[in-house]
């Protein structure tokens, strides 16, 4: 085991003080993503100077991956920028310059992200017809009446019927098929296109949402999802500007990359064993640290507070082994019940368009898939639940790019595979869909692979059927709970984007989160310092 160095400050400064020590409190952040880097941002700007950051991979951002593939910068995780106004990432993006190149014609408005709010999404069937467009607008209409309904359960608090389970995707799919069925002006082969079209619009927020399927997504908690207002913004540059920029004032010798962890021991439940070990110096270690982190390469690393940012599917996987004490019951069942899935891009490069100029999406309509109930596939059959390719734009910026969208157990499926199969399986699908055998298979593919990732686990977090806004407030809390004074406080903190309960799955949630568990920090430091300088004013006024 190497030796842990603890740093030994004046007692000068306001944090020291407070801490009736020797030195300045130690904070441990685990993981250099958006949560991590803006944590660390904020104690650092407040005075904090012994700030270590554990980032268990080689790179900093976490799910924010940038990457170039000939002259463009594509995005394997983080790609919009979700509202403008209050929005502390748009406004970081834009106080830098990183929107100067942002075109008009890419703040794309509405729900659904695209890359082009300009053109249209042609819905391809399988059979190889474009569904026409006044159809598409039907029925997009019919839809969108009833994700507005979705939202009124939370926010009005309507009761849910025990019918649709509390499932936005039960619930959806009966009142959208019962009002698609009741239209006296359908024929019957409108109706069955558009019920078809329901199944590929419920993959579609499948993706957005990272569930397996919308089943899954709590309809009486939908709602609480709140929406920044303003268009989505892509960053040319890429979104790993905005990490870069959160991390520039960090010094280098606060963060350490590959450096994973095996274990918070917290509560002082190691320190006695410790400092009983021959490996250490027990100088090194009779400072009173209520919390040591072991690391995979067997260094301990001692500290005061602990703020974990690891996504809630590395929570779920792992909190047995990460936590000793075990967490609290509670918070398991919080982990528990949250949900976070899988969802990928597939991005295919071609020489030329296939596409038409104004095309600015391929959304895939499967016909045979119209009166199914459950659209899980066996894993030779992943390659259905690609729900559509984005046409990136603008060409000068990206050549002839297409965004595919996969997510859930297919997804899974999708990353076993290597580069030639799922470049093959996807223009064969594109082939099918617009009838246009000529296509060739595409130049170059690149892909995430999120699901798989030993660090993360999954793509973001989502509220489950069963789970509630409570469920991420519980996740959020530190530890301990106990306001005993015996305890010290906030030796373990949590942040991440699952840990915001309006803005979770998203980079501002990230963020904020981090800024939120550095706050804790900073006002537990102030409120000691104000303590210990009021004392002597007591005394007198006795």
């Amino acid at each position: 085991m190497q030796s842990c160095e603890i740093s030994s400050d004046g007692t000068d400064d306001p944090l020291s003080s407070g801490l009736q020590r020797n030195r300045q409190p130690r904070i441990v952040v685990i993981g250099a993503g958006l949560a991590g880097l803006a944590a660390t941002k904020t104690l650092l700007e407040n005075g904090f100077t012994d700030v270590t950051v554990l980032e268990a991979s080689d790179r900093i951002g976490g799910r924010v991956q940038s990457v170039q593939l000939g002259h463009a910068t594509l995005e394997l995780g983080a790609t919009w920028i979700h509202g403008a106004t209050g929005n502390p990432v748009f406004h970081l993006a834009e106080d830098n310059g990183l929107l100067e190149e942002t075109t008009d014609e890419e703040r794309s408005v509405g729900r659904i992200s695209l890359y082009a709010k300009n053109g249209v999404a042609h819905y391809l069937t399988n059979a190889g017809r474009r569904i026409p467009k006044d159809l598409v607008e039907e029925f997009s209409d019919i839809y969108n009446e009833v994700y507005e309904l979705t939202q009124e359960f939370f926010q009005r608090g309507k009761p849910v019927g025990a019918e649709s389970q509390n499932s936005v995707g039960i619930f959806t799919r009966d009142v959208v098929r019962q009002r698609i069925r009741v239209d006296p002006d359908d024929s019957e082969t409108t109706k069955k296109l558009k019920l078809a079209m329901l199944q590929q619009y419920l993959k579609v927020e499948s993706c957005e949402s990272s569930s397996p399927s919308m089943d899954e997504v709590s309809l009486s908690e939908f709602g609480e999802w709140t929406e920044i207002p303003g268009a989505h913004h892509v960053i040319p540059s890429g979104f790993i500007k905005i990490v870069e920029l959160l991390a520039r004032d960090i010094p280098k010798r606060v963060l350490q990359l590959q450096k994973p962890i095996r274990c918070v021991h917290w509560n002082q439940s190691v320190r006695n064993e410790i400092a009983e070990s021959e490996d250490h110096n027990s100088d090194h270690w009779g400072q009173g640290y209520p919390v040591y982190v072991e690391c995979e390469d067997c260094e301990f690393i001692p500290a005061d507070h602990v703020i974990i940012t690891v996504s809630l599917g590395i929570l779920k996987k792992s909190h047995k082994a990460l936590f000793n004490p075990g967490l609290p019951e509670d918070k398991v069942m919080a982990i528990e019940k949250l949900g976070i899935s899988t969802t990928d891009k597939i991005f295919l490069e071609f020489s030329e368009p296939f596409w038409s100029p104004e095309c600015n999406s391929i959304q895939f309509v499967w016909e045979d898939e119209a009166l199914l109930e459950n659209l899980a596939y066996p894993e030779e059959l992943w390659y259905k639940k690609i729900c559509s390719f984005d046409v990136l734009y603008p060409p000068e910026r990206y050549g002839y790019m297409l965004s595919g969208w996969i997510c859930g157990d297919e997804a899974l499926t999708m990353e076993k595979c290597d580069d030639e199969t799922v470049a093959e399986t996807c223009a064969e699908l594109l082939r099918k869909f617009t009838g246009n055998q000529n296509i060739p298979k595409p130049r170059r593919i690149l892909r995430s692979s999120w699901g798989s990732s030993p660090y993360f686990g999954g793509s973001y977090s989502f509220t489950r059927v069963g789970s509630t806004g409570t469920d991420v407030e519980k996740l959020a809390m530190p530890l301990p709970y106990t306001e005993s004074t015996k305890a010290p406080p906030l030796q373990v903190l949590f942040a991440g984007e699952a840990t915001h309960r309006k803005f979770y799955s998203t980079t501002h949630g990230a963020l904020l989160s981090g800024q939120r568990e550095a706050a804790r920090l900073i006002e537990l430091y102030q409120d000691l310092y104000n303590a210990e300088t009021a004392k002597p004013m007591l005394l007198k006024n006795h």
